[in-house]
């Protein structure tokens, strides 16, 4: 829908309406059907949080591409990629300072992976490889040594080997197709592991749970689930986001069967009561426990038709006149003036709504508005998010 239908509440023709007594009837029937809503999931704590140290780390580099069919840089448009060049070949004991390079079998990269946790030297890790200057594919090209840096600045890894994109390029003298992104590589086990990141995690006396999505009721669950397996209050929530787990003096088993057995705790996590809504696609995602309280609702909308009959006019025979065109134009307009305020009670849940407006073909541009009008009026129970 246009800005101009949007801010007259004026709708193309062709749309679906919806009188109030059939929404009434239709969240009615909702309500008998679905009753109350389903329990909450359970999840593992390996799936809700995670022990701190126990991460990641990222690490970035910059790097050649050598082996291109004509699909590299053009040096004149990518000094970096002339400076790379110049002084890689140097480096091997070729100098081209001072020569015009003009190859166009070279791109300069960024080259990213991740250092999975507890990674030892010699281990292998993926790579990703993604062209910095103009080049129009990567195909067929070989990445050179490139060392691979982490946030302190330090080398944890080496990548080199031939590129693997999920992309392509076809071009004739009329048309080009393109499909993927052929600027875009990956090496799969492309770098190898040189340092390693001092982490005992053997010695640790204590440790802290850290929940993907913080909640005090959740931290809380974490806790008391914790110290009903240890058997002690070792575990404590600090914030809704922090667990911290001390372990008993007296223990002397393998830490790593202990966190063993905490990944595989059953907690039922607390959601917010949260609606998501993308206003460029008309997205619209909402959690289980959003409610509405009592409110009456009325929607209406006016639907303006505007049809172009022109009419061809003849002149008389033998007269001396032309042939002209008479534009006639019939314009409908109905603004629904039957629609009548119905009242939702509160044992309407959002999902009822939601799925009575679905059933009545509401498009998500429509829904939205609903939403965002019920809110206003202060009954829905529920955070609303734009993105």
């Amino acid at each position: 829908m246009s800005l101009a239908y949007r801010e007259a509440n004026i709708q193309p023709i062709g749309t679906r309406f919806m009188t109030l007594t059939t929404i009434l009837r239709v969240f009615t029937l909702l309500a008998l059907l679905l009753g109350t809503g389903a329990a909450h999931a359970s999840s593992r704590i390996k799936d809700i949080a995670d022990f701190e140290g126990v991460r990641d780390n990222q690490l970035i580099g910059y790097g050649l591409v050598v082996g291109l069919q004509g699909t590299g840089d053009s040096l004149r448009n990518a000094p970096f990629t002339r400076q790379s060049l110049e002084a890689m070949l140097e480096r091997l004991g070729v100098n081209t300072r001072g020569f015009n390079l003009n190859t166009d079998n070279v791109a300069a990269v960024m080259v990213t992976a991740n250092l999975p946790a507890f990674s030892t030297q010699g281990t292998r890790i993926d790579v990703s490889v993604s062209a910095l200057g103009d080049a129009d594919s990567l195909q067929g090209g070989t990445l050179l040594v490139t060392p691979l840096l982490g946030a302190d600045g330090e080398v944890y890894a080496i990548a080199q080997g031939p590129l693997a994109i999920g992309g392509f390029t076809a071009q004739g003298d009329a048309a080009t197709v393109t499909r993927g992104v052929p600027t875009a590589a990956r090496i799969a086990n492309g770098a190898l592991v040189e340092r390693e990141i001092d982490f005992k995690l053997a010695s640790m006396t204590t440790l802290r749970l850290a929940l993907r999505n913080p909640d005090l009721t959740t931290a809380r669950r974490m806790a008391l689930a914790v110290n009903e397996l240890i058997g002690l209050p070792t575990a404590e929530p600090l914030d809704p986001a922090t667990v911290r787990i001390d372990l008993p003096r007296e223990f002397n088993g393998n830490i790593v069967d202990l966190l063993t057995d905490i990944e595989q705790l059953i907690v039922e996590p607390d959601l917010p009561a949260r609606i998501v809504i993308d206003e460029n696609s008309g997205i619209i995602v909402m959690g289980q426990n959003v409610k509405i309280s009592t409110v009456a609702i009325a929607q209406g909308n006016l639907t303006v038709t505007i049809a172009e009959s022109p009419e061809v006019v003849q002149p008389l025979p033998f007269a001396n006149g032309q042939t002209a065109i008479e534009p006639r134009t019939d314009i409908l307009v109905d603004d629904q003036s039957d629609n009548r305020l119905a009242v939702l009670p509160k044992t309407v849940t959002l999902q009822q709504l939601v799925d009575g407006l679905n059933a009545l073909g509401i498009g998500p541009r429509d829904m939205i508005s609903i939403l965002q009008a019920v809110k206003a009026s202060g009954a829905l129970q529920a955070e609303i998010e734009v993105m």
